[in-house]
């Protein structure tokens, strides 16, 4: 079974490991030169973890992060450092803060050399699995495969196929994202720290450097001359370590991102022999630390289901389970994935709003519900997005 992925991000990557292990030849098309994850930070909870432990990247991820952030304390502050509202220990318990660039490292080792092609973007997708693909500068050129799969952004252009006129729905604010270059004393706390319209989140990874993220309402389009100065001259004056952290971090490492998902939830996530994982399904804001765990529980749920349909093409029926046409799987896909990760979008986009309230009077009444919330809550809601596993065939 030829399998055909278009983009080389988290979700891209990892659903080809998983079904490459399970047999299929698979494809990874990325247009830029290099296989690049950016210099920032990644949440990994529960679910996520289970996700990447069902692809058999259990060992790898342990090489590069570890528990360390089950002793810090964790939660909402304000920006004098007071504390809004404490997270229990046991609702974060097996989140785990990732280098980007070291999950992809571990995630392109894992692929048989040669599997990811750079410098190929694929223009269109067909219903019947026929990609466009223009290698370098030359013109698009036609190929077959078996499955296309679209994990090629919140801008996808294999989501056209599935479901046309899809957008980008701009928040209303940008995050700038920063990797310290040494390690910096957290003083036993992470989280984040809420203001009127700013919001700064630090999350320690495992060699003590540290992962933040800056929050701020702007337009989708501002502009800054110098980066780090503008996000050190919003923050100044909030708790330490914050200013530190800035300050740790080499200039070129701190990039802004407008924060946008999709403006429509779409009807379906497959149409024919297309079908859309990560950003291209179902965008996020980032608010609930979701985004890449959505991406890898698409990856893992896609193999899981595929296995035995990748297994019969390979003439090995006998190992086979029932249900292993694709199209019927490729349903169930749709079923099982929709309407969580619409969920977790929608929820996240809320949560987004009320944490971005600018007006004193509001965000004041925001802070005091916020500490009114007995823990116990708290700890449910986080739990009840965690939960998740693997399907079972």
């Amino acid at each position: 079974m030829r399998i055909a992925i278009v983009g080389a991000g988290i979700g891209g990557l990892s659903a080809a490991v998983g079904l490459q292990r399970a047999g299929a030849q698979v494809t990874v098309f990325e247009k830029a030169a290099e296989v690049r994850a950016g210099g920032s930070g990644l949440s990994i909870f529960a679910n996520g973890l289970r996700a990447l432990e069902s692809l058999g990247l259990g060992p790898q991820l342990a090489t590069i992060t570890d528990k360390q952030a089950e002793s810090f304390a964790a939660g909402q502050r304000r920006p004098d450092g007071r504390w809004i509202a404490r997270l229990p220990t046991d609702s974060v318990g097996e989140l785990r803060i990732v280098d980007r660039a070291d999950l992809h490292r571990v995630l392109l080792d894992a692929l048989d050399e040669g599997t990811v092609r750079t410098l190929s973007e694929v223009t269109s997708a067909s219903i019947d699995a026929t990609v466009m693909i223009g290698l370098g500068t030359e013109a698009n050129a036609p190929e077959d495969f078996d499955l296309v799969i679209g994990a090629d952004g919140l801008n996808s252009q294999v989501r056209e196929t599935v479901e046309s006129g899809i957008g980008a729905r701009y928040s209303g604010y940008s995050c700038w994202r920063g990797i310290t270059e040494h390690p910096v004393d957290l003083g036993g706390a992470a989280g984040e720290t809420v203001g009127r319209g700013l919001r700064f989140g630090i999350a320690p990874l495992m060699d003590g450097r540290v992962y933040w993220f800056a929050v701020a309402n702007m337009p989708e389009h501002a502009s800054f001359a110098d980066e780090k100065a503008a996000v050190r001259d919003l923050f100044s004056g909030w708790h330490a370590p914050i200013v530190e952290l800035i300050a740790a971090t080499p200039a070129p490492r701190i990039r802004r991102t407008a924060i946008s998902d999709l403006a429509t939830p779409l009807s379906t996530y497959h149409l024919g022999r297309v079908v859309l994982l990560g950003d291209a399904a179902h965008a996020m804001t980032p608010n609930l630390g979701q985004g890449g765990g959505q991406a890898l529980e698409d990856a893992a749920t896609l193999s899981a289901l595929l296995r035995p349909v990748i297994m019969e093409s390979e003439g090995l029926a006998e190992a086979a389970e029932a249900g292993s046409d694709v199209d019927v799987q490729l349903r169930r896909y749709d079923r099982l994935r929709r309407k969580r990760s619409q969920s977790i979008a929608a929820k996240s986009r809320a949560l987004g709003a009320v944490f971005q309230l600018q007006s004193p009077l509001v965000a004041g009444l925001r802070d005091a519900v916020f500490t009114a919330v007995p823990s116990r809550v708290t700890a449910a809601q986080a739990a009840s997005v965690q939960r998740w596993e693997p399907p079972r065939i």
